[in-house]
């Protein structure tokens, strides 16, 4: 499966973005979906992610109550709702999808509960 994410920008602190991850080649349902993040010169952060199903969702600490997960299986599309942005949430965001695991659940923080990745999106928030 090919991840493309899209939606990212330039905005000011207190904003809102909606990022989208679409999937090609493969039908997002057979995958649950991660988000994660980075700056240039520090490590891949983990943001968000969602069981197959969208049953279940989990998030980093630093963004639970502001960011929001989802997915449409239909649209072969995951997105992450970004609320009351502040410049500490300036990076590139990737979208990551894992086989299904029956064990992801115990480590879907981890870059290695990922089998494929997209090339990120940039956001970029202004104090």
């Amino acid at each position: 499966v090919q991840l493309q994410a899209s939606g990212g920008g330039l905005v000011q602190a207190g904003d809102s973005l909606r990022l989208s991850c679409a999937a090609s080649g493969g039908t997002v349902n057979r995958y649950h979906m991660g988000w994660f993040r980075q700056v240039p010169g520090k490590e891949r952060e983990f943001v968000a992610a969602t069981t197959w199903s969208g049953g279940r969702s989990y998030y980093a600490n630093s963004v639970k109550g502001r960011f929001t997960i989802s997915r449409d299986n239909a649209e072969n599309t995951v997105y992450l709702q970004l609320d009351s942005l502040n410049p500490v949430d300036t990076a590139v965001y990737i979208c990551a999808a894992a086989l299904r695991r029956s064990d992801w659940t115990g480590y879907y923080y981890h870059d290695s509960a990922y089998d494929y990745w997209g090339q990120g999106t940039q956001v970029t928030v202004s104090s």
